[in-house]
């Protein structure tokens, strides 16, 4: 499959801090709605990871749903990382 044949997949995910919540998915699409969402957190300073094995599971949970326990690990890790840099920043 080439570069021009693969379909960009976008998920945005967001997490409260609530105690016994998992992060949810808020956001997700497909090629020029996935390049929209990738713009729009672009635009807004939003952290993006890249990862082919995490968008494959993400891209199966539902707008709105939280985040399946399989995937919970790594989606804690890039939010740890984002509030960390979102920190250094208020400094």
């Amino acid at each position: 499959m080439t570069d021009k044949e693969k379909t960009e997949i976008a998920v945005a995910v967001n997490y409260e801090g609530i105690a016994d919540k998992a992060p949810i998915v808020t956001a997700k699409g497909k090629g020029k709605l996935a390049e929209r969402i990738l713009d729009l957190a672009f635009d807004s300073g939003v952290k993006v990871r890249q990862d082919a094995d995490l968008i494959e599971l993400l891209d199966c949970v539902d707008t709105g749903d939280e985040i399946p326990v399989q995937a919970l690990g790594a989606v804690t890790e890039i939010l740890e990382r984002v509030y960390e840099i979102n920190e250094r920043k208020k400094k």
